[in-house]
């Protein structure tokens, strides 16, 4: 059973700064790319950041490209977005993702587990 458990949601200023992580299950962790992306009220869920198995390669969404950074710990099955000069429009949950093939992609079909999710509200 492959579980991935967001946390470090919460509600910060604009121009504030956020930490989420998500934990991993476990033992497919290190075999495959991650993802984050993030829904708003009445929006679909869009790509946010994605980190290959190896970590060199990190697309990112050109809204977030330059404020937020994805990295990974695989020792400790996490992936982190760490958020910067947040704004209003920021405003979602955000979910990690997992899929199995090493590439990245933005594309929420192309994987397979998913977390629960963590709200990020910033306010204006």
């Amino acid at each position: 059973q492959v579980q991935l458990v967001e946390s470090g949601g919460g509600l910060v200023q604009a121009g504030g700064s956020l930490r989420l992580s998500c934990a991993a299950s476990g033992r497919t962790f290190s075999s495959g790319a991650m993802g984050w992306f993030r829904q708003a009220p009445g929006k679909d869920r869009d790509f946010v950041a994605a980190i290959s198995r190896s970590g060199i390669n990190t697309p990112y969404a050109d809204s977030v490209k330059g404020r937020f950074t994805i990295s990974r710990d695989n020792a400790k099955n996490t992936v982190y977005l760490q958020m910067n000069s947040l704004k209003p429009e920021d405003t979602a949950v955000y979910y990690c993702a997992a899929r199995p093939d090493y590439s990245t992609s933005y594309n929420p079909r192309d994987y397979a587990y998913w977390g629960q999710g963590t709200q990020v509200t910033v306010s204006s």
